[in-house]
């Protein structure tokens, strides 16, 4: 007897009775091995990168397999090496009477030599598992099917340096855009059986695989809900960087400034899953997503924790210090000189008034030209290739600053005022946080020159509100804050030594708070 009968009653039946109105995505697989491919040809469009090949399953019967899977997505190699060979040998005795399981059941133990072999019975895993990079093996006369996983093929970039956070003390390494490579640096760093990880599919074209990671037993499980809330009511046809999720899923959609927290280091994403956070990595991206996340940790950097606490907190009010020159200094330039010209020291006054003499532009219009001026001399420099791109942006501004003043148009204090608040900015170690900075500073200097110092103190208490107004997965965002926790003081604007951080930020874990059981260390006796 046969180990298959190719074209059986049934077989023939589901042959001539193909039901055209019915989805192929959403239905099982047929038995013959020719429908299903000539379904898989006509749900792709025999698209060239997809490769069947077809071959004789054992050395004595007559079984007829299909391997399919896509040429980039896999390594070649290891299909000759551990699927087609192996496949060519005999299974089973040919005198041996076996049903399809019995078949599907000795490839999985014996005959196939990889490691992730899994059932297939529909369409809809199969285009899943076929493009998300796994080989698919279909035999003829049996309406089930194998989902075989194999090394990823063509190049993937390599781990490398981080590009916009870099330390000068810590770890030199970032996310690259493969997901699997970036859950692996998490888990080097993090060896906990309690570190979890979802992945679930969402985009109807992209098929994009996105990932929550959180360590069981110290995560709000609040936050994880929510997440997992908002996730799944995402319905878009494609997901091609983490900002589509970061958008979608937001709390506030009109607020200049960022409710979610990105980075592409894995330390930084590692620290905040041990507070309690969610980790969102997106395949084909090197940014992770960390929520919640709050107000102050947008000033802090990863290198806080790696160098000396009573420096690092230096640093951390300096930050602080230079948000404020960023935000406020050229509207504060604007009023002064424009309302308020009684608060500047006479030989100051003098020494302003002669230089903006010959300066036919109020002062709001003269700070706004060169705003805008650095700003475009800021993204020019980014788009440019590297080898002049930075060339361009020093000596342009350079060079317009000193024509500018040479001409008459622009007076020397304001490209001062201009040039320190640009590089108040770049002190900012959130680069999210530097833009919504430069956009709030064109709104301070257009209140400064209609109000003076009554604008900018409205403007500067709307800001304070809307910032306690934001919430971030249920989290306040100003907190510790607001509201106002002392425990939480710790590592906000202050960074107090490890062995005093003992306990998580109260609001985003809520169980397992208790971090460190370290006490001060004592001086010795000896």
């Amino acid at each position: 007897m046969k180990l298959f009968q190719r074209f059986s009653k049934k077989t023939e039946k589901e042959f001539k009775s193909l039901d055209t109105k019915e989805e192929p995505k959403t239905r099982s697989l047929y038995s013959s091995l020719e429908q299903n491919i000539k379904v898989i040809n006509e749900k792709i469009g025999k698209s060239d990168d997809v490769v069947i090949r077809k071959i004789k399953v054992g050395q004595v019967r007559d079984i007829t397999s299909g391997i399919i899977y896509i040429d980039g997505l896999v390594d070649t190699q290891e299909i000759n090496d551990f699927i087609l060979e192996s496949l060519m040998f005999d299974l089973h005795n040919s005198e041996q009477d076996s049903s399809d399981s019995d078949l599907l059941h000795s490839i999985k133990d014996s005959a196939v030599a990889v490691g992730s072999i899994q059932d297939l019975d529909n369409y809809e895993s199969l285009f899943s598992f076929l493009f998300s990079g796994h080989v698919i093996i279909l035999f003829d006369g049996s309406s089930k099917g194998l989902i075989v996983g194999i090394s990823s093929g063509g190049k993937d970039r390599n781990v490398t340096e981080p590009s916009q956070e870099a330390v000068v003390r810590g770890p030199k390494e970032a996310f690259t855009e493969t997901l699997r490579t970036n859950t692996a640096l998490i888990r080097r760093k993090i060896n906990s059986p309690n570190l979890w990880i979802e992945t679930r599919k969402i985009g109807r074209v992209t098929q994009t695989a996105v990932s929550i990671m959180y360590i069981k037993g110290i995560v709000n499980e609040k936050v994880l809900m929510e997440v997992r809330e908002r996730l799944s009511q995402i319905d878009v046809d494609a997901i091609l960087e983490s900002n589509y999720i970061e958008e979608l899923i937001q709390d506030k959609t009109f607020s200049p400034f960022p409710t979610m927290f990105n980075t592409e280091r894995p330390d930084v994403v590692s620290a905040g899953l041990l507070e309690g956070r969610v980790a969102i990595l997106v395949n084909g991206t090197p940014f992770v997503l960390l929520v919640p996340s709050l107000f102050i940790e947008f000033f802090h950097a990863a290198e806080d924790h790696y160098q000396r606490w009573d420096f690092s907190t230096l640093i951390r009010f300096l930050r602080i210090i230079c948000f404020f020159i960023a935000l406020l200094a050229p509207s504060l330039f604007v009023a002064i000189t424009t309302y308020h010209q009684e608060m500047i020291p006479t030989p100051l006054l003098i020494s302003l008034a002669a230089q903006r003499e010959g300066v036919p532009f109020p002062a709001f219009i003269e700070a706004l030209l060169m705003e805008v001026t650095f700003e475009i001399l800021r993204e020019g420099g980014i788009r440019m290739p590297k080898s002049v791109g930075q060339a361009i942006s020093i000596v342009g501004t350079l060079v317009i600053g000193t024509a500018a003043v040479e001409a008459g148009i622009i007076s020397a204090a304001m490209v001062i005022v201009v040039a320190i608040t640009a590089i108040a900015s770049f002190v900012v170690p959130a680069h999210n946080m530097s833009i919504s900075i430069r956009m709030l500073r064109f709104i301070f200097m257009a209140l400064a020159a209609s109000f003076g110092l009554f604008g900018i103190t409205a403007a500067f208490i709307g800001l304070i509100l809307h910032l306690c107004s934001l919430r971030s997965f249920g989290i306040p965002y100003m907190s510790p804050f607001g509201p106002f926790i002392l425990k939480d003081q710790k590592d906000s604007l202050f960074r107090i030594p490890h062995w005093a951080l003992n306990t998580r930020p109260r609001l985003i874990s809520q169980q397992n708070v208790k971090r460190n059981q370290t006490s001060s260390p004592k001086p010795s006796t000896e």
